[in-house]
């Protein structure tokens, strides 16, 4: 569900009310009931979706009918945290921000969508966002879900996938300093996401995947010019990648000014990235769309998969939205390709 102030309950309605969803997959919601139950009353007005909800406790009491949204609750968040009016048209009731309360709802989600999902009880899971702050605040020092799900699956290679329709791009590091990420830019990890990156693409079913690999550098270094890492440290690595039958058509490390262009224009079908920042400019700018004349997102699309993990994880690819959470208009299409993602890799793993 997401942090529970935040907006993960009214996308999560939204996208569930879709009656093809229902179609594609059973999905239920890990999360609060009093939270939903705001949600779906919030979209009853805003919306017109007439939403029945089924509280549970247990995968197994699931319905999995259209129209009602399974909600396995956790019991965390009180009724008197969640807003008794709809008048919103005041004061945004939800207006909260990140707080301890939310950051230790959130956690407990996720550990408990990881449980379900190591347990085989569930195919795949799917996070809304949470708020990094927020679960810092509740004594879980983790920086991000990808964190939460390494540790708590064992995991020690993994890298995030950021995806918008044909744009791809794992990193080699996210959510460090900038002169860090410099600083883990080394063969070992850069060989390492090509390997994740092309096991990634096939589990989506593509074949013969075409890996492109950035640089780090303005011109890749120019030859040491501007620094030396793709000399020492990221062509070694797509040296050692060639060896293993990877398909990197260049050869080489892409400039970065010129990499995604490329992408998009279907050199690749994954780039890896050096850094969180070089990957998440393109996929945002391609997929987050606002429009002026209405003062309104058209589009807050692209999503998140985490690689090299046991069990499937998708994700948003934006934040809690606190600012606006609450008034039924957040924008539900990034949950929805989320969702879609991870249906497709569900179905894979199960075609072996």
């Amino acid at each position: 569900m997401g942090d529970p102030f935040g907006n993960g309950p009214e996308i999560s309605v939204k996208a569930l009310m879709d009656p093809e969803l229902s179609k594609r997959c059973r999905p239920l919601i890990v999360g609060d009931y009093t939270s939903m139950d705001y949600a779906a009353k919030v979209a009853a007005k805003v919306s017109g979706l007439d939403v029945k909800l089924n509280p549970i406790k247990s995968v197994s009491e699931a319905k999995f009918e259209y129209g009602t949204i399974d909600v396995l609750d956790m019991g965390i968040v009180p009724a008197e945290s969640i807003p008794n009016t709809l008048d919103l048209d005041a004061p945004k009731p939800f207006k909260i921000g990140a707080s301890k309360l939310g950051g230790e709802a959130a956690f407990n989600y996720v550990r408990k969508v990881i449980e379900l999902a190591m347990a085989g009880e569930i195919d795949a899971t799917v996070t809304n966002a949470l708020s990094k702050e927020a679960i810092n605040m509740a004594d879980h020092h983790f920086s991000g879900h990808t964190e939460i799900y390494a540790h708590y699956t064992n995991t020690s290679k993994y890298t995030m996938m950021l995806a918008h329709e044909n744009l791809r791009v794992v990193h080699v590091s996210t959510h460090v300093s900038l002169r860090e990420a410099c600083d883990r830019v080394k063969k070992d990890r850069v060989l390492e996401c090509i390997r994740i990156a092309n096991e990634g693409c096939k589990a989506l079913g593509i074949k013969e995947p075409k890996v492109g690999v950035a640089g780090l550098n303005p011109h890749c270094g120019e030859n040491g010019m501007f620094g030396t890492e793709e000399i020492e440290e990221i062509q070694p690595a797509i040296d050692a990648a060639l060896a293993e039958g990877i398909n990197i058509p260049e050869k080489a490390p892409t400039p970065p000014d010129t990499v995604f262009s490329k992408a998009l224009g279907g050199w690749y079908d994954i780039v890896v990235v050096m850094y969180h920042d070089q990957g998440h400019i393109p996929l945002k700018v391609k997929g987050f769309v606002y429009n002026h004349e209405k003062k309104a997102w058209d589009a807050v699309a692209g999503i998140n998969v985490t690689l090299g993990l046991p069990i499937i994880r998708a994700s948003v690819d934006h934040g809690t939205g606190f600012g606006h959470a609450g008034d039924g208009h957040a924008n539900e299409l990034s949950l929805t390709n989320a969702i879609d993602y991870a249906i497709l890799l569900a179905n894979a793993k199960k075609e072996g």
